[in-house]
């Protein structure tokens, strides 16, 4: 199987959650099965798993992957939870990695890099309506600062400069263009400046933290006894939410619904990140439910 994407804390993700053979996962945002064909190498287990994405390139390279008999569910993670749920399933290992896929950064008509020039799009289910040109190009200069500074964790007074000037420079019709425009208002940073503009657009186009915030809840209605969640997120609005969810459902003693197997983060070792920068950013927090 020619892997498209390198699977983050991939050794970290095995080392915790501990698969064993026969047990039955699941993965709410399988991409291109970086997590999912190592765990199921494991598991040996394709029947009574489930992977699960909404992107559409990364479902149809999912079904030519993987076995007939695993069940593949082109959708939100939210909208799986629910319809699992109601259908009565439940899971040895639940997973889900939060972050972009290389493929979705590296194909330029996906819109959701800063470094390469393609349409304002973002959006992981391409049958949506709402886009990032939607946003920059429509929204006043009032929404665009609080949703920089909202979801892209940018000073508000910044966020004010970029959106005056967001504004002021419409229409701006590729990711190049914007990447430019604020490269252009910014000084010398280790990170790329437009990092935080791009994220936050990502967020909203796809409602991201909303939906992690109403899947949070489900997830231990759907792990069997003993089951492990593990959830890795790339920034602190995401991390903060599964951090504040875990403590809580963990704080209630022996009526508690999770129990924490790692207090702090667990993140990419040295070596990892020497082969895959996309890891600097990666927590990983995992419970289990007695």
């Amino acid at each position: 199987m020619k892997k498209l994407h390198v699977p983050v804390l991939l050794s970290e993700v095995l080392a915790t959650i501990k698969p064993h053979p026969g047990e039955s996962y699941l993965d709410l945002t399988a991409g291109y099965g970086g997590h999912a064909r190592e765990i199921l190498d494991v598991t040996q287990q394709y029947k009574d798993s489930c992977l699960v994405d909404r992107d559409e390139f990364a479902f149809n390279y999912l079904r030519g992957e993987f076995p007939s008999d695993l069940k593949i569910l082109n959708m939100d993670f939210y909208g799986a939870v629910l319809q699992l749920f109601k259908c009565g399933k439940t899971f040895d290992i639940i997973l889900a990695d939060l972050g972009v896929s290389s493929p979705q950064l590296d194909m330029e008509e996906r819109g959701f890099s800063y470094q390469h020039d393609g349409p304002l799009d973002m959006r992981m289910d391409k049958g949506q309506k709402l886009t990032a040109d939607f946003i920059v190009n429509h929204y006043s200069e009032r929404e665009l600062a609080d949703i920089f500074v909202r979801y892209g964790e940018e000073k508000p007074g910044r966020a004010k400069m970029l959106a005056k000037e967001v504004v002021h420079n419409r229409p701006i019709k590729s990711t190049l263009e914007l990447s430019n425009l604020i490269i252009g208002k910014s000084r010398y940073s280790k990170t790329h400046p437009a990092a935080k503009i791009f994220q936050a657009l990502r967020i909203v186009v796809n409602d991201e933290l909303s939906e992690l915030e109403r899947t949070l809840p489900l997830l231990p209605k759907l792990l069997n006894k003993g089951g492990r969640v593990g959830i890795i997120t790339f920034h602190s609005l995401e991390d903060r939410l599964v951090k504040e969810y875990f403590k809580d459902a963990s704080s209630y003693g022996e009526e508690s619904e999770l129990k924490l197997v790692n207090k702090k983060p667990i993140v990419a070792g040295v070596q990892e990140l020497g082969i895959n920068p996309r890891a600097r950013s990666a927590k990983l927090r995992v419970a289990i439910r007695d």
